[in-house]
């Protein structure tokens, strides 16, 4: 495909811009959220940093149906993507588009205004409790449309027959589940988080997509039920790895969560991305996050970059996988995208920190034969809580009673009898104190007798005569 700048696009559509401010990194951002919609004939050799945004000063656009040039009939937005044919996606086409798939987009909410989401949005739910019950109501004051740009990547379905933005697997349905970030939101984050997974895989989600970042490596106790309720449920869940340029220096859950697809970012020469990718070694692979164009809630086409752009392009590339190959269970559909990836020039050593196992090649994900796989998800994160919570160890049995010898008591010493001058001994109280004791007792009758006979004689004596 002969690749046009994006400033030719000037011609025939307009695409929106925006005086980009530097803000601090959000202690949960946006994955690569709103790189930022740069002037068209701008192009910096990274995006914007990823961190929240000004809501961009954009002008809808008029939907081309004219190419600029009477020789050229290709449309000017589809020139744009040119992920389709770099990353093999339009040649997957040939196989599926991914018909009866559904892909759960968690994010902002997915704007009811573009044509490009006519029939393609299938269901929905808030659960922040700023949105709406359908979920298509944007959240945020400043990133409202960060879920509309998202859901334009994964499967929006064009404005007509070879015209207008089309996503990567365009016959897929979508589901909107907005959440809200900050103090705003009525409802904790985790909570939200939590609540937003369950919901999806209740309401038919297979593949799930996540372009968001708690910026930490640890999460939640309380997501470790809830990704693993969606493993359980043969959901692949896809998530950003976050940016660099939004102060995210290393990955952050939910790409930390054993058991996901984290997706890292590249430019469109598939180097990676300086300021819109995190390097990690939980990174599955790497797909296109500068120089992306997304649509928004109102209808606007605008240029963005960031790994929340790199995610739903891989999520996807996953439900294509999933409407070819409908035997196959979660933990087979990555593995047949991280082991057709294709290292990136100069890279030996896969899986690596900056790329995963490679550049994503969407043909080869659908067609090319693979091994299956018997471990996948599920057992990654259940291994995780073994060892790291503690929540799923073999009970611990009360140990038998040691059985308690009775030892017999020594033979007690022979007693030692004390002995002195003051104490008789066994000898003289046999030989000495018994024949003293009967020679004693009558030599004192005999002086009892004589004393009681004394008195009597001086009592007589003493008794007047007449």
């Amino acid at each position: 495909m002969i690749r046009r700048p994006l400033v030719a696009l000037l011609a025939v559509a307009v695409l929106a811009t925006v005086t980009v401010a530097s803000a601090p990194a959000a202690a949960v951002a946006f994955g690569a959220a709103p790189a930022a919609v740069r002037p068209t004939a701008a192009h910096p050799a990274a995006v914007v940093p990823d961190a929240p945004q000004p809501t961009p000063t954009a002008v809808p656009t008029a939907r081309p149906t004219d190419a600029p040039d009477e020789d050229d009939d290709e449309d000017p937005v589809r020139a744009a993507e040119y992920w389709l044919e770099d990353y093999g996606i339009e040649k997957a086409w040939q196989t599926t588009r991914g018909k009866g798939v559904r892909i759960a987009v968690i994010d902002t909410g997915i704007g009811r205004g573009p044509v490009e989401f006519d029939g393609a949005v299938a269901g929905g739910t808030d659960v922040s409790g700023l949105g709406t019950e359908d979920g298509r109501t944007p959240v945020g004051a400043v990133d409202a449309n960060h879920g509309s740009w998202v859901a334009s990547l994964a499967a929006a379905r064009g404005t007509g027959s070879g015209e207008g933005m089309i996503g990567v697997a365009p016959q897929a349905q979508l589901l909107s589940v907005s959440v809200g970030f900050g103090a705003a939101a009525s409802v904790p984050f985790a909570d939200q988080i939590a609540e937003a997974i369950r919901w999806s895989v209740d309401n038919g989600a297979d593949v799930i997509n996540m372009s968001l970042t708690t910026n930490m490596p640890d999460w939640p106790e309380s997501w470790d039920d809830a990704f693993l309720y969606a493993f359980e449920n043969d959901v692949v869940v896809v998530v950003a790895a976050g940016n660099r340029g939004s102060g995210t220096t290393r990955v952050g859950a939910p790409a930390t969560i054993p058991g996901v697809l984290a997706v890292a970012g590249v430019d469109p020469s598939g180097n990676a991305s300086v300021e819109a990718s995190t390097q990690g070694i939980t990174i599955g692979v790497a797909a296109p996050s500068e120089e992306l164009i997304g649509v928004s809630a109102d209808g606007t086409l605008v240029e963005w970059g960031g790994t929340s752009g790199a995610a739903p392009i891989v999520a996807g590339i996953a439900a294509l996988v999933r409407a070819a190959h409908p035997d196959l269970d979660a933990a087979n559909v990555i593995n047949r995208i991280t082991a057709t990836a294709k290292a990136p020039e100069g890279v030996d050593d896969a899986p690596e920190e900056l790329y995963g196992h490679g550049l994503v090649d969407a043909a080869a994900a659908v067609s090319a034969p693979v091994p299956t796989v018997t471990e996948g998800p599920v057992q990654a994160l259940q291994e995780w809580i073994r060892l790291y919570r503690r929540a799923e160890t073999d009970p611990v049995l009360p140990s038998p009673a040691p059985t308690t010898e009775v030892v017999p008591l020594p033979p007690a010493d022979e007693m030692i009898r004390a002995s002195g001058p003051l104490l008789p001994s066994r000898d003289t109280f046999l030989y000495g104190s018994i024949p003293l004791m009967l020679l004693t007792g009558p030599a004192i009758l005999v002086a009892l007798g004589v004393t009681a006979a004394v008195r009597r004689i001086r009592l007589a004596s003493r008794t007047p005569s007449r």
